[in-house]
């Protein structure tokens, strides 16, 4: 059994609220970790995040999805809006930050480009229940 089915066994796909510093912690830990390639176990800790649909969240999906170019590909771009589209929209736009901006105007892109045209969270969670064999 590898990390990722093990957060999966443990916390499920969709975690209960009271793991949610847990997960952070993980996601953190992972980003901080330079040696580690495990590009699935990162992504799954989004996943959670998404799923518990918390706006400040996205800062730490966003952080996630830049690690390196590998992350950027593989962590895709609506696992950022957990909170909704227009709720993620406004919480970034009230942030002066570099960061925020850059976040807010890569969703923005999306949104254009229809990378969320007929997005639901739950839509998503049922993409990656599916994607894990989860039922």
């Amino acid at each position: 059994m590898d990390r990722t089915d093990e957060l999966l066994e443990k916390y499920g796909l969709v975690p209960e609220t009271e793991y949610l510093e847990v997960i952070r912690k993980l996601l953190i830990d992972e980003i901080e970790n330079n040696n580690s390639e495990d590009n699935e176990y990162l992504k799954t800790l989004c996943i959670k995040l998404f799923s518990l649909g918390n706006v400040e969240d996205t800062y730490l999906i966003w952080r996630a999805k830049n690690k390196n170019f590998d992350t950027g590909c593989y962590i895709d771009i609506q696992l950022l809006c957990g909170a909704g589209i227009e709720e993620t929209k406004k919480y970034l736009s009230n942030d002066l930050s570099n960061d925020a901006f850059d976040e807010l105007s890569y969703i923005e892109n999306g949104v254009i480009s229809g990378d969320f045209n007929d997005f639901s969270r739950a839509k998503i969670i049922k993409f990656y229940k599916e994607y894990y064999g989860i039922e």
